[in-house]
């Protein structure tokens, strides 16, 4: 017989609506205590909403959450709830207080008047060590409004640990860290739910990851649960992506199948740091690949956000250097944040104003026409985002939905240049494979395309050439087509592939 059952959280018949639109339409869910438990799904299909309900930031319409105790014993909702830290896709850190502010602040819920910040540097350091001892002892009493996203990430990832929680619900947790990063996350959650008997629950796309470290998955499709609980090692890869209701073939590397692509005639984009020169002709894919202190301060260069002259960027008719990122649009040179929720998405602002921003700052413009609204239309239909209504907020749609939202400010501006930073942050894997289509076509009509991404597979199956960033943050070297594999990528950047 059996091991019976220790239940930690089980949901069934949960529904949701929201107007008109039904997000859940019955899902039926459920951990057990020390599991590590994948919750697969393509974009809108239901994850978040339910992953809110279960934590009481939203109402469900119908349906039954239990939550059980460690000897069995049944739980109200609230004693429940305070039993779950939540790593939400976009961060929900308070931008004014401290690192170590922030991952202490679960410890001291009874108010400001009892907060130890002596105690409370140690407990975050504690928590964050474990994830990044450097990063631990150097960066406690930064500002969260400081730190780059991928810190961002690490300090959520920390308060969720830190928290005592017996469930944690990990929302496209690793996507802006490092492959090191990532398994030392890894390493943590097998040590915790084999010895503490934490449960996790972990929603990702990215596959590699779904299999190092989940046993079980469960898999949504449109609001409804179509497998449950079933064991990740029985299913492959087509099985899941089929079930989740997305081509089996979108899961199939195209780098094979797509020739080297030559490089269009016409002035080039030159970049420069110390000695090292790069030069860039119309539509080359040129990728970043490595820890965030090299991508991050060329990109800052690349769109006029920087603070110093280490790297240059030049063309013909550009001034030797961007005095803001007005300018660098206005010029050519267009950005695509992977921080949607703080730096991309105008979350009080509609669906329209969002796709139209950057056509407002090159063209100066600011009251929206009826002919505004027809171009909306038409980048949401190229862009395959469906909506109620252009003037709806943009959190009535997915954050794979959003992330279209910031491509389509720039599709079909006559830009020189277009900066992705991670363009595929928490999408799944059909709305990557149009997000690949698209980025190809831009560069087919001349644009050149800068795109950082922690994902080698993915650099190798998009670029001409990637340049590689050391964990120093200096360019280690350009990997030209012919040469490029994920071998190289980590033999350069000091990260595994």
């Amino acid at each position: 017989m059996g091991t019976a059952r220790q239940i930690v959280v089980s949901v069934s018949g949960l529904t949701k609506a929201y107007g008109a639109t039904s997000v859940l339409k019955g899902v039926d869910f459920s951990v057990d205590r020390g599991e590590v438990h994948a919750l697969l799904g393509g974009n809108g299909a239901g994850k978040s909403t339910m992953i809110r309900i279960i934590t009481g930031s939203a109402a469900k319409d119908a349906g039954d959450i239990v939550f059980h105790s460690p000897s069995g014993e049944l739980r109200t909702e609230a004693e429940g709830r305070r039993k779950i830290a939540v790593v939400h896709q976009e961060l929900a850190l308070l931008p004014h207080l401290t690192v170590a502010e922030n991952i202490a602040l679960p410890y001291f819920a009874n108010g400001a008047a009892l907060f130890n910040r002596k105690r409370a540097a140690g407990q975050a350091y504690d928590a964050l060590a474990m994830i990044d001892r450097e990063f631990a002892a150097t960066s406690l009493q930064r500002l969260i409004g400081d730190l780059s996203l991928h810190e961002g990430q690490m300090v959520e990832i920390a308060r969720a640990l830190a928290s005592g929680a017996e469930l944690i619900l990990l929302d496209e947790p690793t996507a802006n860290l490092t492959a090191q990063e990532t398994d030392r996350l890894f390493t943590v959650l097998r040590r915790l739910t084999r010895e503490s008997g934490l449960s996790v629950v972990f929603v990702s796309h990215r596959m590699k990851e779904i299999r190092q470290i989940a046993n079980v998955c469960t898999i949504i499709r449109d609001g409804r649960t179509v497998v449950d609980r079933a064991a990740t090692a029985s299913l492959t890869d087509a099985d899941i992506i089929e079930k989740m209701g997305q081509t089996a073939t979108a899961h199939v590397s195209e780098r094979a199948a797509v020739p080297t692509r030559r490089a269009l005639d016409g002035e080039p984009l030159i970049i420069k740091e110390n000695g090292f020169r790069l030069e860039l002709r119309p539509g080359t894919i040129l990728g970043v690949a490595g820890a965030p202190a090299g991508p991050s301060t060329l990109i800052a260069t690349l769109v006029g956000a920087a603070r110093s002259r280490r790297w240059t960027v030049s063309h013909a008719s550009w001034p030797d250097s961007f005095s803001s990122p007005r300018q660098a649009a206005r010029l050519g040179s267009g950005f695509i944040t992977g921080d949607r929720s703080h730096k991309g998405i105008l979350h009080s602002l509609p669906i329209i104003d969002n796709v139209l921003a950057s056509r407002r700052v090159v063209r100066g413009s600011k009251v929206t026409g009826v002919h505004e609204q027809t171009e909306c239309l038409d980048l949401m239909q190229a862009l395959k985002v469906k909506a109620a209504s252009i003037w709806n907020l943009p959190n009535t749609l997915s954050g794979g939905t959003q992330q279209k939202l910031l491509l389509a400010r720039w599709l079909g501006l006559p830009s020189r240049l277009l900066v992705l930073e991670e363009p595929t942050r928490g999408v799944d894997i059909g709305t990557k494979r149009e997000i690949y289509h698209l980025i190809r076509q831009m560069a087919a009509s001349g644009t050149v395309i800068v795109w950082w991404s922690t994902e080698n597979a993915e650099l190798l199956e998009v670029c001409d050439r990637v340049m590689a960033f050391d964990t120093e943050g200096r360019c280690a070297g350009v990997i030209e087509n012919e040469d490029l594999s994920e071998d190289r990528l980590a033999e350069l950047t000091g990260m595994a592939a």
